[in-house]
């Protein structure tokens, strides 16, 4: 059996990231969303909110797991028998980065490889830095989240402002 990891921050979880995992399935026989706590980004929601959300939209995809991950990812996937880190690239802004990252890891753990997907079309320009930005101005978040997400996310900004 085939394992791709797609890691993440996932806060929260988009449409972008649903099609990024959707699509990892026609590659591996199963992938693990793995969820950073990632402090250094300042999330909105904490690990366990993020872990429920990606749960709720992927519920219904049994060759998806989501599990919680901390410390080195390459570790992470050599610990659960992984055969590859999964990566969206939306744009040619965020190859440098992912390459970079890419090569660490393979210095890190030669026998990890990294996948690289570029989303579907209509979600190439989605990042969740950008939606937590539309929700703050009070945009309409349907086209780009999940419902309960973006109610979820709504709720938030809202309690943030008061």
């Amino acid at each position: 059996m085939k394992i791709g990891i797609y890691p993440g921050t996932f806060d929260p979880i988009t449409h972008g990231h649903t099609d990024i995992i959707t699509r990892s399935l026609r590659v591996f026989d199963k992938v693990v969303v793995a969820v950073a706590p990632n402090p250094s980004k300042h999330p909105l929601f904490n690990l366990a909110e993020r872990l429920d959300m990606v749960k709720l939209v992927m519920k219904d995809v049994g060759q998806v797991e989501v599990t919680p991950f901390d410390g080195l990812l390459v570790d992470y996937v050599e610990r659960s028998g992984a055969h590859a880190i999964i990566r969206g690239l939306r744009a040619i802004s965020d190859f440098e980065h992912e390459f970079q990252m890419a090569l660490v890891n393979r210095k890190l753990a030669k026998m990890v490889e990294t996948v690289f997907l570029m989303p579907s079309e209509e979600y190439s320009y989605l990042s969740s830095t950008i939606i937590k930005d539309v929700a703050q101005h009070g945009g309409n978040l349907i086209d780009f989240l999940h419902p309960e997400v973006a109610r979820r996310l709504q709720a938030r900004i809202r309690s943030l402002k008061s």
